[in-house]
C-alpha cells in the first residue's frame, strides 16, 4: 500500500484508491483481538485517519460540503483514539529524556516519573475495545460513502489550490508561532506542517530521487514539533499533579529538563522551518506543476509501444 498518487490513473481515482486503502488498514488494526498489539494498532489507525484528512485538505476546494461533512467525522473518531493513545505518546516523550539525559540524579526523576505515567495508563477507566470498535464501525461508514465524493475529473488543476493553501498555513502558522512562545501556536504550526507533508508525500512521484524532494524534511519538522507539544502536555501533567511524581527537587528537575528539551527542539524546528518555507505560495506551486507535467509525459512515454 502506497500513500502517493500514481502517474497512470486521474486524480479521482488516486484519491478514492488511496482513502479507501487507508481506511482498510485502520480498520484492520482496530479489529485486533491482540492485547499486545493494542498499543500499536491504535497508533497506525490514528495515523490512518490523519492521513485520510490529509487528502480532504488537498482536495477541499472540489469536495464542497462534502469535506467538512468527512473531516468532521474523521475528526471526532481521531479524538476518541487520542485519549488511547494520549499516554502512550508521554511515555515516548521520556523515553526520549532518558536518552538524553543521562545524569544519576536526572535518570533517577525520569525513572520515577516513568512509574508514575505507566501506572496511571494502567488505571485508566476506558474502555479500550469499546472505543476501537465504535472507530471501526465509523470508518467503515465512512468507506461506504467514498464512491459517491464529488471529485471532479482534472490533473494538478484539482489539487494545486490545496497544495497552495496547506503550504501558506503553514508559513503564517510558522510566522505566529516566531512571534510568541504560546504553546497552542506550536501546535497549530505542527498540524499544519504536518498538512503539508502529506501533500507532499502524495506527490512523491514528482521526484525521480525521493531524497531530491522535501519529504524528509518536513517529517522531521513535524516530528520535532510533536514532541515539543508532548513536553508541554508533559510538564502541566507533573504541575497540575506533582504528588505521583516524586518530591519539589524531582519536579523542578523534571520541569527544568523539559524547558531545555523546549528550547532545543525549538531551535530546530526554526532552522528547519526557514528553509522549507523559504519559496512563495505561487511559485512553489507553479514549480510543482512542472515536474508534475514532467512526470505525467515520462508516464505516458513509457506506457507508449514502440513501433
Amino acid at each position: 500500500m502506497a500513500y502517493r498518487l500514481k502517474a497512470g490513473e486521474s486524480v479521482p481515482e488516486n484519491i478514492r484508491r488511496i482513502v479507501i486503502e487507508e481506511l482498510d488498514s485502520a480498520i484492520a488494526q482496530l479489529r485486533t483481538r491482540s492485547i499486545k498489539k493494542r498499543d500499536e494498532a491504535i497508533h497506525e489507525a490514528r495515523k490512518g485517519v490523519k492521513k485520510i484528512r490529509g487528502v480532504l485538505k488537498l482536495m477541499r476546494s472540489g469536495l464542497g460540503g462534502t469535506y467538512k461533512i468527512e473531516n468532521e467525522a474523521l475528526r471526532t473518531i481521531g479524538a476518541h483514539l487520542s485519549e488511547l493513545r494520549d499516554a502512550g505518546a508521554l511515555l515516548e516523550t521520556v523515553n526520549a529524556m532518558s536518552e538524553k539525559y543521562a545524569e544519576p540524579a536526572q535518570q533517577s526523576a525520569l525513572r520515577q516519573l516513568r512509574k508514575a505515567l505507566e501506572r496511571s495508563k494502567r488505571e485508566t477507566s476506558l474502555d479500550a475495545g469499546k472505543v476501537m470498535r465504535a472507530a471501526a464501525a465509523g470508518l467503515l461508514v465512512i468507506r461506504g460513502r467514498v464512491p459517491g465524493w464529488p471529485l471532479k475529473a482534472g490533473e494538478f488543476g484539482g489539487i494545486a489550490r490545496g497544495l497552495e493553501d496547506s503550504y501558506r498555513a503553514g508559513r503564517k502558522a510558522m510566522a505566529m508561532a516566531a512571534e510568541s512562545d504560546k504553546p497552542e501556536l506550536f501546535h497549530e504550526w505542527r498540524k499544519r506542517a504536518k498538512d503539508h507533508w502529506y501533500h507532499v508525500r502524495l506527490l512523491e512521484g514528482l521526484w525521480a530521487d525521493a531524497t531530491d524532494g522535501p519529504e524528509k524534511g518536513l517529517h522531521d519538522l513535524e516530528t520535532w514539533l510533536g514532541e515539543e507539544h508532548n513536553l508541554f502536555v508533559l510538564g502541566e501533567r507533573v504541575k497540575s499533579d506533582p504528588d505521583p511524581f516524586g518530591g519539589s527537587e524531582q519536579i523542578d528537575l523534571l520541569l527544568a529538563l523539559a524547558s531545555d528539551m523546549h528550547l532545543e527542539l525549538r531551535r530546530k524546528s526554526f532552522d528547519s522551518g526557514k528553509r522549507l518555507y523559504a519559496e512563495k505560495p505561487k511559485k512553489l506551486v507553479r514549480r510543482f506543476g512542472k515536474l508534475w507535467d514532467e512526470w505525467q509525459a515520462e508516464s505516458q512515454h513509457a506506457r507508449t509501444p514502440t513501433a
